[in-house]
């Protein structure tokens, strides 16, 4: 029986670890870090449970049913099922997340040295999506390329920049924002779940799950075992990066008073501390978190669209690579602003089909509760999604007074009272246990 190597087990987490921290993961604590103030480490351990604690749970979940995601959603039918990670897939692939790596890399850590321009910003991203088409063209070699190549580099700068924030500290802790002295915790776990990184699992999971199958495994026990120890890896890098962050915020009360976002606390810090090689340092960390992030996002969307599709792997590589660069020269501010309403509503659902599998033998007919649950999700989903636009003040009065709408969790309580009707009427009803095989 073949099976991985400690090295290769050691690869198969960074690149893993690699493929979740894009420039967003960089960028959120930071900001988190400077207005939280004293109270930062009960903000951090609020994010630390959804942009850590949910991801990992998520790459446990696929590689119980082996990686797809389609597999994940199999209960609620094979076309909804489809329908849901399509449309996943294609958001946090070319229609969002992999566009906005080359633009967030290209602002926070090119623009700078270069200036903001559209012919700026078309030479760069064509740069880095050759540079992501020439990588995702070999997903049997991700692992080299990724885990031994491109993970350890960029585990290198993180590890430069976590060592500093401790070591060197810009200044002292300075105050907080009123919202994190009222509820430090809700505000962290909150800027958590806006990372989306629970989406991107979902989709990473196949990449994961191939990469160990490149290496000769076919056991589903130790394809399933060495997954969850790359997930569990990855959880404790991104931990680790996130606590770093959050402390190189903290301490940046003195140089970033005003800042309003991680990016420019970021820059000041880097500037501060290493002087006139700051913004390059920055500009070759931001470039490589977003660079890994971009090309497993690509080989999975082709991966998952090759099975379903009439086109080739490579040819949806082109394909994909092609239309991430177009959408890309948008700019980030106009991908923000449609990638916001859209990752809201598709956040609930997945986070359901993803927490229920792991408790889905409780029940006579999975399909009776998965797909209620997710859809009453979706529906309180699209209310939270409203309200990121310009239609927010057209919606009922009653919806700004649901429980935990001012979070953005206005589908969680709705979703747990339809999950307990369901789990009622199922145990009633009773009969198709097959269903759970």
């Amino acid at each position: 029986m073949k099976v991985l190597k400690g090295q290769d087990i050691l690869a198969l987490g960074f690149m893993t670890f690699a493929l979740f921290v894009g420039a967003g993961n960089i960028i959120f604590p930071p900001i988190v870090g400077l207005q939280s103030g004293p109270h930062v480490w009960m903000a951090a351990l609020g994010f630390l449970v959804t942009a850590v604690g949910l991801p990992v749970i998520t790459v446990v979940a696929l590689a119980k049913v082996g990686g797809g995601m389609d597999a994940l959603s199999s209960p609620i039918g094979k076309f909804f099922g489809g329908l849901l990670a399509a449309v996943c897939y294609l958001s946090v692939g070319p229609l969002f997340a992999t566009p906005r790596t080359a633009t967030v890399s290209f602002e926070v850590g090119v623009a700078p040295l270069t200036g903001e321009s559209p012919t700026a910003l078309f030479i760069y991203s064509l740069v880095y999506f050759l540079v992501v088409l020439a990588v995702s063209m070999y997903p049997g070699k991700l692992l080299d390329t990724v885990g031994r190549f491109l993970a350890p580099l960029k585990i290198i700068a993180l590890a430069v920049l976590g060592i500093a924030a401790f070591a060197l500290p810009a200044g002292t802790i300075g105050e907080a924002q009123p919202q994190y002295v009222a509820a430090p915790f809700s505000q962290g776990f909150i800027n958590g779940y806006l990372t989306m990184d629970t989406l991107g699992a979902l989709v990473f999971g196949i990449v994961i799950v191939n990469a160990i199958r490149s290496r000769g495994v076919e056991s589903p026990q130790l394809i399933t075992r060495y997954a969850i120890i790359a997930g569990l890896i990855a959880g404790v890098g991104l931990a680790l990066v996130y606590i770093s962050l959050f402390r190189l915020g903290a301490g940046s009360h003195e140089i970033a008073a005003n800042a309003s976002n991680g990016a420019a606390v970021l820059h000041a810090y880097v500037q501060h501390t290493f002087g006139s090689l700051g913004s390059g340092f920055l500009a070759v960390l931001i470039a490589l978190a977003c660079l890994v992030t971009a090309v497993g996002l690509t080989c999975a969307c082709a991966e998952y669209f090759s099975q379903i599709l009439p086109l080739s792997y490579r040819a949806l590589v082109v394909i994909l690579a092609g239309f991430s660069l177009v959408v890309s020269n948008l700019g980030l501010t106009k991908l923000i602003m449609f990638s916001i309403p859209v990752l809201t509503a598709i956040y609930p659902p997945c986070i359901v089909v993803v927490a229920l599998s792991f408790v889905k033998e409780l029940w006579n007919s999975p399909v009776r509760i998965l797909a209620p649950v997710m859809l009453v999700s979706l529906l309180f989903g699209l209310v939270d999604a409203i309200k990121t636009t310009s239609l927010a003040d057209r919606l009922p009065e009653v919806v700004a007074h649901l429980p935990l709408s001012e979070q953005g969790l206005a589908w969680l309580v709705p979703s747990v009272i339809m999950l307990v009707a369901a789990a009622a009427f199922d145990h009633l009803v009773g009969k198709p246990r097959e269903a759970l095989a």
